[in-house]
């Protein structure tokens, strides 16, 4: 039998403690000791979305493919592993096939929720909320762009063509930059193709973009 931890946050959640990989490893590694295992590895995912199957996460797809019968994997919470309800019920159901222990921390006091039947039916609840919560962190997320885009204030992410971020937060624009994006209109509005507009702007501007910039600056013209 192997012990194996798992740890996850996203690239929106801050390190807090609790949150944290190391503060999650420390508590794995507590929790491995207490089953006889004192050099438990951890699979760290950092900057993985709780939405995305474990399968498909980098780290998660590893531990995933070491896992063999009898063995044990050991997270924090059950919003570390899952946020995504089918994800979790399908996850659950491969381990009770191929004999896995999965135990969260926060949950029946470490003790497995894979074989304990009262622990699915509980899991199921609390992995639709964390399910409507990730739902919830986005929509709030959106808002809080919105609202700083529409105050001219950089709201994180890549800065867009045409601006950078002044000292106080704020989109500066960028002249030259500014008339590159004009230019780039004006020929999208005369029916330029995004290749031809990209071979204009490089000749006449020295300026060299991707394609999808230019798609970008030159959206919903005509």
């Amino acid at each position: 039998m192997a012990i194996y931890g798992y740890a996850r946050v996203s690239t929106e959640e801050q390190t807090a403690e609790g949150h944290s990989l190391d503060a999650q490893a420390r508590m794995i590694t507590g929790k491995a000791m207490t089953l006889g295992d004192d050099a438990v590895r951890v699979f760290v995912d950092a900057g993985v979305s709780g939405g995305t199957p474990v399968a498909q996460r980098p780290e998660g797809a590893a531990l995933l493919a070491a896992l063999r019968k009898g063995d044990v994997v050991i997270a924090a919470a059950l919003d570390r592993m899952f946020r995504d309800t089918r994800d979790a019920l399908n996850t659950i159901h491969d381990f009770k096939q191929r004999g896995i222990s999965l135990r969260f921390l926060n949950l029946f006091e470490g003790g497995d929720v894979v074989f304990n039947g009262h622990a699915k039916m509980l899991l199921t609840i609390l992995a639709a909320f964390a399910e409507e919560e990730r739902a919830a962190v986005g929509r709030r997320t959106k808002s809080v762009r919105q609202y700083l885009d529409a105050q001219g204030s950089y709201a994180g992410g890549k800065v867009p063509y045409g601006y950078r971020v002044g000292p106080d937060g704020m989109l500066v624009s960028i002249a030259a930059q500014q008339q590159v994006i004009v230019a780039a209109r004006t020929m999208r509005a005369e029916g330029a193709s995004l290749r031809d507009i990209r071979a204009k702007i490089e000749a006449q501007h020295g300026a060299r973009l991707a394609l999808d910039t230019i798609a970008r600056v030159t959206k919903g013209v005509n």
